[in-house]
């Protein structure tokens, strides 16, 4: 996803661990304007969520994963 090249970049420790679970905040992810770019590496032993967003706070995306029934804590970097 790429609305935009400019923002700030946060990562997050969470517990979206596989590309099911991916699929499952994709479309919410997608939907939100102020994310410019988002990813997950599921390969990671963090299972990092990677977002650009020059709105967004860290504890707007907490919530926003919360909704979705998934762990997520910002991970310093």
């Amino acid at each position: 996803m790429n609305r935009q090249t400019t923002g700030q970049v946060m990562v997050f420790k969470t517990n979206i661990k596989t590309e099911g679970d991916v699929h499952c905040i994709k479309d919410m992810l997608n939907a939100q304007q102020h994310i410019a770019e988002w990813s997950v590496d599921t390969d990671d032993v963090d299972c990092v969520l990677r977002i650009v967003s020059c709105m967004l706070q860290h504890s707007d995306v907490i919530k926003l994963i919360a909704l979705y029934g998934y762990e997520c804590a910002e991970l310093e970097y």
